[in-house]
């Protein structure tokens, strides 16, 4: 009878419907490694707070990622693709500052946190941009998913 309540128990707890993440159906989580050395010039500018760059290294993501220093030595990285629509000749966005646009629709983006400007009230679902992991170490921005 112990048993009995044990394996009742487990059933109850593994049936529970967990919350899962909405994921964007648009873009595929493609997984990468890449190294940002600051001491190039194409990076350099990482070392200034505040300061982004695209980087459209071949295998990076799947249009290649936006890299933000957000102060103290720390980064963020986001897919440069838009995130609200399938890839295609016009959706690898384009950088001003912090913001970045995409040429298909207007679609514009903050790099702080990812999040789109002005969601439409057209009851569609809108989705933000995708996040990569970023690291600093030595000298080195990594970005990888």
């Amino acid at each position: 009878m112990k048993y009995l309540w044990s394996l009742f128990l487990c059933l109850i707890l593994f049936s529970c419907e967990t919350d899962r993440v909405n994921r964007n159906p648009y873009l595929q989580e493609v997984g990468f490694r890449y190294e940002l050395n600051l001491s190039l010039p194409l990076y350099s500018s990482l070392t200034n707070d505040g300061s982004a760059v695209y980087v459209g290294a071949n295998g990076v993501g799947t249009a290649g990622a936006f890299v933000l220093n957000t102060g103290f030595n720390q980064y963020i990285a986001f897919e440069a693709s838009c995130p609200n629509h399938i890839p295609n000749d016009c959706s690898t966005m384009t950088l001003d500052g912090q913001t970045v646009t995409c040429s298909c629709e207007g679609f514009e983006y903050t790099l702080y946190t990812g999040d789109l400007f002005n969601v439409p009230d057209d009851g569609k679902r809108y989705y933000n941009m995708l996040y990569y992991n970023a690291s600093y170490s030595n000298g080195t921005v990594i970005i990888s998913n």
